[in-house]
């Protein structure tokens, strides 16, 4: 039996997400977790052998973040991250955390199901729309400063404003108030040295943000 563990701060994706993997009698689930903060803690209690991950949690702990901290806590647990992000700057950090998959959620049931049973086997499972040899370039680049500078957040607001949102269309995207995206952005600009909005923009094209 492979044990797994759901984390999505949605309770309809979680329960559809467990309903799918009900259907196969090699896996367990032993539990579910709305947040970063009670995954780390059910993922304690419950040691499971897989973990999905959603990545975009907007209160308390993000699933960078919470995979981090449980791969730190517990040997030889393996993390899934489920996300709609499919852009390079996701799948970079996913590397960098040591996810062992990485699966968007329009996927299809089998492919998640195929996708724990590759990980709990020590394979790698990212399935992100990348050819294998750019994919495999990535993984060659784990540990890139530009990773480790800025967090999920920030990386977040960098690829909308490349996007062109506004600051108040960036706050009601990642559930924050316009004064809290001014806010990140002043601090992305003073880690990075940056002097303008132009050398903010070339820094997020430069390093593929988009």
């Amino acid at each position: 039996m492979i044990k797994v563990l759901v984390v999505d701060d949605h309770v309809l994706i979680r329960k559809g997400i467990i309903l799918l993997l009900e259907n196969h009698q090699d896996i367990e689930v032993v539990g579910e977790a709305g947040d970063g903060e009670e995954a780390i803690q059910l993922a304690a209690s419950t040691q499971p052998d897989v973990i999905l991950m959603d990545i975009s949690i907007p209160d308390g702990l993000d699933g960078f973040t919470a995979t981090q901290e449980i791969m730190t806590r517990l040997e030889g647990v393996k993390v899934i991250l489920l996300t709609m992000h499919n852009e390079i700057v996701y799948i970079q950090k996913g590397i960098e955390v040591g996810a062992h998959g990485y699966l968007l959620k329009n996927s299809q049931g089998n492919v998640l199901y195929e996708a724990i049973k590759a990980v709990h086997e020590g394979k790698r499972y990212y399935q992100v729309g990348l050819p294998e040899e750019q994919l495999e370039r990535l993984f060659k680049q784990k540990g890139k400063e530009k990773a480790e500078l800025l967090t999920i957040r920030e990386q977040e607001i960098v690829r909308l404003t490349i996007l062109g949102y506004t600051n108040v269309q960036i706050g009601k995207k990642l559930f924050i108030s316009s004064k809290t995206v001014e806010n990140h952005k002043a601090n992305i600009m003073q880690k990075l040295e940056l002097k303008d909005k132009s050398e903010f923009i070339q820094y997020g094209l430069v390093n593929r943000y988009v």
